[in-house]
């Protein structure tokens, strides 16, 4: 398995999502708060990528939890933790090609990722962490467009905290 970092698009989520569907690869987009004496924001975070047939969800994970692996035939995912962290894991079977960033409250942006590739995410850190995921069609339980595979299931993928 070759290991690379997800690829980093400064510019917006919509144009880093035509990089993702057209080289077939995630890749990250990067944000900046917007600070003032009464707080900050992340603000216009997926400006060009909504449709009327996506939906957007929260979701908490654990510390020491990992959600790996699934995929999807037609989803592309918009993945933004908005708090702790998480480290993104993607995996690409046709050439056995894997990507990681980790992303949160001090890596702040979107990670894209288009259609057929496996992806997953494990908790940094001792608190949970909150993804905020859009996703571009809606959750059907009838016909999921979904497979999935267990954590450890593509052997040498380093969901363990790297130290060094």
């Amino acid at each position: 398995m070759r290991l690379q970092r997800v690829p980093r698009v400064d510019g917006t989520v919509e144009e880093g999502y035509r990089r993702a569907l057209a080289e077939g690869e995630p890749v990250f987009v990067p944000t900046s708060y917007y600070a003032d004496d009464r707080g900050y924001s992340l603000m216009n975070q997926l400006q060009g990528v909504l449709s009327p047939k996506g939906q957007v969800n929260f979701s908490t994970q654990y510390p020491g939890v990992i959600k790996a692996w699934h995929r999807h035939k037609r989803q592309t995912d918009f993945w933004m933790c908005l708090r702790g962290h998480l480290k993104v894991g993607v995996w690409r079977e046709t050439d056995n090609e894997a990507w990681v960033q980790v992303i949160g409250e001090k890596q702040p942006g979107t990670v894209i990722i288009p259609p057929t590739l496996w992806h997953g995410a494990a908790t940094v850190g001792d608190e949970p962490a909150g993804l905020l995921y859009y996703v571009t069609e809606t959750y059907n339980p009838a016909e999921p467009d979904e497979e999935r595979a267990l954590h450890d299931a593509f052997e040498g993928f380093p969901w363990a905290v790297q130290h060094g």
